[in-house]
């Protein structure tokens, strides 16, 4: 049950640092769009999808409120895409890394070990995830951001038709494996 707690509240933090830096960035980058949604705040119902939370209980798959942002606000708007897109995970990465340091230089009573430890791994998990370049991931708009105009074009398309369908695939396959290991 208490393992349960840290799960949950370490997902809600890890969900929140990451959607909040994508609004952070595109505010930054010139887009006030995540700005007049609310969304540059720690303030985690703003960053939690309903349906999302909903199904990481009955599935142990959710997700995110996605930030919405507007390319004709920004100056270059393949570049500032990827930026806004990479500031997710790197934010995770981030807080994965200071928790990490903090840890180290200030030990924590043993119980709030546990606790400080799932956020960590939520946080790494959940950037390297998301870093996978399948839609509607954040590794696909990086990935479209440094690839060739026209390929960008013609790899977006394939994602938006196939990129869902690839992503439930994938948490099917590694969900079996996690449950085939559990039991051998």
């Amino acid at each position: 049950m208490v393992e349960t707690l840290y799960l949950v509240f370490g997902l809600v933090i890890a969900i929140t640092i990451h959607e909040f830096s994508h609004a952070l960035a595109a505010d930054r980058l010139g887009d006030p769009t995540p700005r007049s949604q609310g969304r540059l705040t720690l303030n985690p119902l703003a960053h939690l999808d309903p349906l999302g939370t909903l199904m990481l209980f009955l599935v142990h798959f959710g997700w995110g409120k996605p930030v919405i942002f507007d390319p004709y606000n920004l100056a270059h708007p393949r570049r500032d895409a990827g930026i806004i897109s990479i500031a997710g995970p790197a934010s995770n990465l981030l807080l994965a890394i200071l928790l990490s340091l903090g840890l180290r230089l200030f030990p924590l009573p043993i119980y709030l070990f546990p606790f400080f430890y799932a956020v960590i791994i939520l946080n790494i998990s959940l950037a390297i995830f998301n870093l996978v370049p399948v839609y509607p991931l954040d590794g696909e708009k990086i990935l479209a951001a440094i690839l060739p105009r026209d390929l960008a074009y013609e790899y977006q398309a394939v994602m938006s038709r196939y990129g869902t369908i690839i992503l439930i695939r994938i948490h099917e396959y590694t969900n079996l494996r996690i449950r085939f290991r559990s039991r051998h």
